[in-house]
């Protein structure tokens, strides 16, 4: 495997987490993460750290993704990313993010077999195999520490992030992260930038595959 499609160890995430100044923009001191991976003794690079609540800015922490030099950068029509919580399970039941400030998210993949497939047909495979899916905040903090993740034509969705509506369904959108062809609104400047948008939930890509983990450790 690239060795940039590699999760990298414990110690090397906890220093570019606090380099690029991630505990802040979650609300956490960098004691939190250091004081949370000096108690893990079992995991090495089969673990992804993860924050527990949600950024203050989608479009920051998405400037931290870097593709062939290009910063990241959210779409102008996901204004309401924020608005997006994070389901499991066929029956879409909510998950309870722990109290601590960090958790882990347990061999977490690109999950290029579900390319073609659509999220609702994705998710119905990774429910039987007892596996999850991976949230939006799991599919940032995956491309920001395993810089080769996003590849052109090889992205993933983050289908376990979804949007209840008023009347208590979901919204059709669901997040996913891929490489900007600076076409449209993207702009020229944008051209190979990776970007957060968001696809139909009934839809298939042939470049998009659905990222998911066996667990999240809490």
């Amino acid at each position: 495997m690239n060795d940039e499609k590699q999760i990298p160890s414990i110690a090397a995430q906890v220093e570019r987490l606090a380099e690029l100044g991630i505990p802040a923009q979650f609300g956490c001191t960098e004691k939190s993460l250091r004081d949370f991976a000096n108690q893990l003794d079992r995991y090495s690079t089969e673990a992804l750290i993860v924050p527990s609540g949600e950024p203050s800015n989608y479009s920051v922490l998405t400037q931290l993704i870097q593709y062939r030099g290009k910063h990241g950068f959210v779409v102008v029509d996901f204004t309401d990313a924020a608005d997006y919580e994070v389901f499991e399970g066929l029956d879409q039941r909510a998950v309870r993010m722990p109290e601590n400030d960090w958790y882990l998210l347990v061999d977490p993949q690109r999950g290029d077999e579900f390319e073609s497939a659509s999220p609702s047909e994705a998710l119905a495979e990774i429910t039987v195999s007892n596996r999850v899916a991976l949230s939006m905040v799991e599919g940032l903090m995956l491309a920001i520490q395993a810089l080769g993740m996003l590849e052109r034509n090889h992205c993933y969705m983050t289908i376990a992030s979804r949007k209840k509506k008023a009347n208590g369904g979901f919204d059709a959108r669901t997040p996913a992260l891929w490489i900007s062809n600076g076409t449209g609104r993207d702009t020229e400047e944008h051209k190979d930038a990776p970007k957060l948008g968001w696809c139909w939930w009934k839809n298939r890509h042939t470049w998009l595959g659905i990222a998911h983990a066996d667990r999240r450790q809490f």
